[in-house]
Formats: C-alpha cells, sequence, structure tokens
C-alpha cells in the first residue's frame, strides 16, 4: 500500500512537472460522445487563449497531452509574433479523425469550451474541418473559423500561404538583395491546401519547382497548373526532396522535418515554410546556421491563418487581414537583421522580440490598467 502511495504521488509530481509554465490544463471525458480531449492555455498575458483543435490517434494519454503543450507555447510566441492582443492555448482530441468523429462529440466539446468562459477561444486545426465546428457552436460562442455562411470569415489557408509567400519575399531580399520570387528554385514539401497555394502563386511568378507529396493526385494536380501557366514543375520521391539543387526549402507538411539527417542532405540557401515545429530539435537551428542556411521561424511565416483567426472576433474582414499579414514580410527582415547583429539563431532572435512583447504588456497590467480595460467577451456573431 504504501509503494502504491508513493507511485501515486510520483505520478502526480510527474504531471505538474509537465505543466510547469502553462496556466491551465483541462481534461475533458464525455463517455456517452466518446470524447478524450486536452485543452492546455500556456499564457494569457496578451489576451484569451488563441488556437485550434487538432484530432489524430494519439498513442496514449501522455503523448496527447505533450502535443497539447507543446503545441499552446507555440501559440504564445506566435500570438505575440503576430501582434495580436491573445495568447497561447491549444486542444487535442484523442480519436481517428476518419472513423471517430460526430456531431454529438464536438458538442459535448464545445460545452467543455464554453466551461472556460472565454479564456479560449478556438477552430480548425489538423484532423478538424470548419463543418465539425459548426457543430460546437450550437454550445458555444468561443468558436472562430467557421465557414462564411454561419458568420466567419472562411478559408485560413489563404492568407497562410500569402504570409509564406511575403516571408520567401523577405527571405530573397535578405540574401539576395531583391524580392523577385520568379528567378529562383523552390523544393516544396506538401501540396495541401496551404503548400498548393504557395506553389501556384510561384508558378505565377515564374519560379522553377521541385515538389512531393504522399498524395499522388495533388502531384499532378500541380503539373497540370505549371502546364497552364507554362511553368515547370518536376516531382520527386518524398526523400529526394532534401536533396535537390532547390534555392530554398519549403515545409508545407508534418513537423520535425529539419533533423540531424535531413540537414546533412540540404543543398538550400534557406528553409521558409509553413509546417508547425519544422526544427526536431532547438539545437537544428544552430546547425542549420554552421552549415549557412537562413532559417525563417515557421510561427512567423504561418501566421496569416491565426491573424484571419484573431481578426473574426471583431468582424471579418478580408482586407484588413492582408494588410496584416503583410507584416510578415517586415517582420522576419527584422528577425534575420537581429540574428545577425547580436550573432544569435534566428529562432532565438524571434523568441527575444516575442518575449519583449510579452513582457512588456504584462508590465502594463498593473491595477489601473485592469480596471480600464475591457472584458473580453465578444458579442456572438455566429448565431
Amino acid at each position: 500500500m504504501v509503494k502504491q502511495l508513493e507511485e501515486i504521488r510520483t505520478a502526480e509530481q510527474d504531471i505538474f512537472q509537465k505543466i510547469a509554465g502553462h496556466e491551465q490544463v483541462v481534461f475533458c471525458n464525455d463517455p456517452a460522445t466518446g470524447l478524450q480531449a486536452i485543452i492546455a492555455i500556456h499564457d494569457t498575458t496578451l489576451g484569451p487563449a488563441l488556437g485550434g483543435t487538432r484530432m489524430y490517434p494519439y498513442a496514449s494519454v501522455n503523448e496527447a497531452l505533450e502535443d497539447a503543450l507543446r503545441l499552446s507555447e507555440g501559440m504564445t510566441y506566435k500570438c505575440a509574433a503576430a501582434g495580436i492582443d491573445f495568447g497561447g492555448g491549444k486542444a487535442v482530441i484523442i480519436g481517428d479523425p476518419k472513423k471517430d468523429k460526430t456531431p454529438a462529440l464536438f458538442r459535448a466539446f464545445g460545452q467543455y469550451v464554453d466551461s472556460l468562459n472565454g479564456r479560449f477561444y478556438t477552430g480548425t486545426d489538423m484532423g478538424t474541418t470548419m463543418d465539425d465546428f459548426v457543430q460546437a457552436l450550437k454550445e458555444t460562442n468561443f468558436i472562430n473559423g467557421v465557414p462564411e455562411a454561419h458568420g466567419g470569415s472562411g478559408d485560413t489557408s489563404i492568407p497562410t500561404a500569402q504570409g509564406v509567400i511575403y516571408a520567401l519575399k523577405a527571405t530573397n531580399q535578405y540574401l539576395f538583395g531583391d524580392d523577385c520570387l520568379g528567378d529562383k528554385k523552390y523544393a516544396i514539401q506538401g501540396l495541401g491546401k496551404v503548400g498548393y497555394k504557395v506553389a501556384e502563386q510561384l508558378l505565377l511568378e515564374g519560379a522553377f519547382l521541385y515538389v512531393t507529396d504522399i498524395q499522388e493526385d495533388s502531384v499532378k494536380r500541380i503539373q497540370e497548373k505549371a502546364k497552364e501557366l507554362g511553368g515547370t514543375v518536376q516531382p520527386v520521391k518524398s526523400e529526394e526532396i532534401y536533396h535537390t539543387d532547390a534555392d530554398v526549402f519549403v515545409p508545407c507538411a508534418m513537423g520535425a522535418v529539419i533533423n540531424d539527417e535531413t540537414i546533412e542532405r540540404l543543398k538550400v540557401k534557406a528553409v521558409v515554410g509553413s509546417a508547425n515545429n519544422q526544427l526536431h530539435k532547438g539545437r537544428h537551428n544552430r546547425t542549420l546556421n554552421e552549415k549557412g542556411i537562413l532559417f525563417a521561424p515557421d510561427y512567423i511565416v504561418n501566421a496569416g491563418g491565426l491573424i484571419q483567426i484573431a481578426d473574426e472576433l471583431y468582424g471579418a474582414n478580408k482586407e484588413r487581414v492582408l494588410l496584416k499579414t503583410k507584416e510578415i514580410y517586415h517582420t522576419l527582415l527584422e528577425i534575420y537583421e537581429r540574428a545577425k547583429m547580436d550573432s544569435i539563431t534566428t529562432g532565438e532572435a524571434a523568441k527575444r522580440k516575442c518575449e519583449q512583447t510579452i513582457d512588456e504588456q504584462r508590465h502594463r497590467n498593473n491595477f489601473f490598467a485592469r480596471a480600464q480595460r475591457p472584458k473580453w467577451k465578444f458579442e456572438n456573431k455566429f448565431r
């Protein structure tokens, strides 16, 4: 019995050690619908937590928790870098999105989101769709990224892709002294909603593309688009994408693709893409530096969708979203220059910039400021 109690205490301590640095972690369990989810709120200094909800068949609760914690922390920095008044949060639903989705499950999830009373706003992420959150809207106001027919701002992949284009322009400007896109070669990994739009825009600019995707139909589709536009696309196998003679590697699929093995194979001058958490380990940013490869922090590059989601809560305005997304160009140039000036990695430079933004806001959160600050409660525009 004593040994069992000690094991329980150790397990409890391990959990609190894992969530150290997070303000709140909520475990959601609804046997009636099969819902098992985790909501992680990392930091609300800048405002209520904002982050998507991912559905994935995690092998264990610990694996799901690790993902929620890592992703929610990333959202804090992403919001700070984008200059929006929200903090970082993320939710994960344990389950196979192809088999386990039901309207009742997302309504149950909406009830858990509503119980946080505005501390967490959420919407789509990997494995979830806008239609899923139309169901959650029946239970809570704290949902965004829903279809335009329901009062939302629509497809977030449009500003996300546009943000990648601005990031590529900034990178070319920094490396080559000209932000022209058309005279370069790009290796695009992943032709999903964002990757395809990035590829299409680069073809319009006259760029040469190496492409790969696990879906052959996506590759064929971009080849047909290249013929239509008079551009050049060269498909390669998934592992070959790392050792093409491209100028820029553009990862737009899964994370952790920059690792010890792939860095050795890269011949590019820069890595600029929309995939989340591209670095397998933080140290790989420095390894890229040592090899002379410039890294664009992914949470700055892919912030266009987040900007649209945040803007939607004030009333959808596409023109305003595109203006804010254009700032990615200037933010990234600032990060590059700061990293060079301080002899640090671009990831470290981006983190310092974000932490400075958060600290400045924290210092403004005195008694008077809190008393005058409007409450974070948005009118429900979706019902």
